[in-house]
């Protein structure tokens, strides 16, 4: 039996009431698009997306909210604050509702263009991009592989571990990324570390928080305001070189093996959206530390988290030769992260840094308790030592030249439609000569 959508969810748009759909009336994800060779903001509802520059120039929205949506990425909506996203939204969902004016209808009909074939950007302007390693069954079992008999250290539960990555190597959902060249690790003591492609290419599934508000330089974000200033969010994979990352991170952590390349979903999910999605955060095993002051809210660690699904999937040249469906790799869910979005923005600003509009936070590998809810070929494969067998007979250590990895994430929950995060995707090409 087909579930269907309550009243108040439906739209006039048929595919958006779908119930398989990513994008019900009840997401409306933010993103950018090409048209006439000019990036346009846009929503994604049912099967297609609605022109926010069109909508702005047919007076369909708010003066104050239609110049920012005229801009050609979200940054400026952004600095609009909390009060003009809300505005935004409800606008939007008016203009899509099932029971829209007829009049605005075909206004709003004028806007629209399918998804399919359409060119999406990267939505988003990125001052900075910072890493975090907030998974405690990733960091255990990648402990575990380097170090058997300490796997956690011991500031693991004390302090949510993070670096600052590249944002200028950010790329959007379906750009491929080239094989990058490294230094590795000499098999010997006699003999020096090579340089050459990379033969231990591997990919991180996380999710991508966007800073919607910044702080001032020198003043800390409390973690009980921290939601506030988070736009909205977006499937992430942080690409990473194994063999170059074990002969260069120590004692500064990654630089190289991880600064190549980075791909982001073109969809930005609003956190707003997700409030019926949210979770507490990851119960602590007893004799676990509580979390300092400053990274300490009730009402955080009662709905602090979020219940995301989230799975990955390959798709080998042979594969698609031999027109297979993609493999899913593991599933995981975002739920069951140590550290809670609001602790990251409290924990990067207590000592005064300041976020700017745009800046990425991301989560680090989301992996969960089992070892099929690995998020990287690192934990599925133990450093290459136990291959994965693909249906074609294929064997993977690690990725190979020709192979795509595709990101996925759906909310649902009993009586609220399910909203997908679309898709983060990549082929892999080969190392330069």
């Amino acid at each position: 039996m087909v579930k269907r959508s309550h009243p108040s969810h439906l739209s006039w748009l048929v595919a958006a009431n779908d119930p398989a759909s990513d994008f019900p009336l009840t997401h409306l994800p933010y993103g950018v698009f090409e048209i006439d060779g000019q990036s346009h903001l846009c929503v994604a509802i049912g099967t297609h997306l609605l022109d926010l520059y069109a909508c702005a120039e047919a007076n369909l929205l708010s003066p104050n909210i239609a110049t920012a949506c005229q801009a050609p990425v979200l940054n400026l909506l952004m600095a609009l604050g909390p009060r003009s996203w809300t505005l935004l939204r409800e606008t939007l969902t008016t203009l899509l509702h099932a029971d829209a004016e007829p009049s605005r209808r075909l206004a709003v009909e004028a806007a629209l263009h399918s998804i399919a074939g359409a060119t999406l950007l990267k939505p988003v302007h990125i001052p900075n991009y910072t890493d975090f390693y907030s998974s405690i069954h990733h960091a255990t079992r990648v402990g575990r592989i380097f170090r058997p008999d300490q796997p956690l250290l011991p500031n693991y539960k004390h302090i949510p571990i993070g670096y600052h990555g590249r944002a200028s190597s950010i790329l959007p959902s379906g750009i491929p990324v080239q094989r990058p060249h490294g230094q590795t690790r000499p098999p010997s003591h006699e003999l020096g570390p090579g340089f050459g492609p990379t033969a231990a290419l591997d990919y991180e599934l996380e999710l991508a928080l966007y800073i919607g508000q910044p702080n001032p330089l020198g003043t800390p974000i409390p973690v009980t305001k921290a939601a506030n200033h988070i736009f909205g969010l977006s499937l992430l994979n942080d690409w990473s070189t194994r063999d170059v990352q074990s002969w260069e991170y120590q004692p500064l952590g990654p630089f190289l093996a991880k600064s190549f390349a980075t791909s982001i979903s073109p969809w930005v999910t609003p956190l707003a959206v997700l409030e019926p999605f949210r979770a507490p955060a990851a119960r602590r095993r007893h004799g676990d530390p509580k979390p300092l002051p400053y990274l300490y809210s009730a009402a955080d660690q009662a709905h602090g988290n979020l219940n995301i699904k989230l799975e990955v999937s390959i798709s080998t040249k042979t594969m698609r030769d031999n027109k297979l469906d993609p493999l899913v790799l593991s599933e995981t869910n975002a739920k069951d992260l140590y550290w809670t979005p609001a602790q990251l923005i409290a924990h990067h600003t207590s000592n005064g840094c300041n976020l700017q509009i745009g800046d990425i936070l991301a989560t680090g590998t989301i992996s969960g308790s089992t070892e099929a809810a690995a998020g990287c070929l690192l934990e599925l494969t133990r450093n290459g030592a136990q291959p994965l067998k693909l249906p074609t007979g294929e064997v993977r250590a690690f990725l190979a030249d020709g192979d795509e990895v595709i990101f996925r994430g759906t909310c649902e929950l009993p009586g609220h439609p399910r909203i997908g995060l679309g898709e983060c995707r990549a082929a892999i090409l080969p190392a330069r000569p």
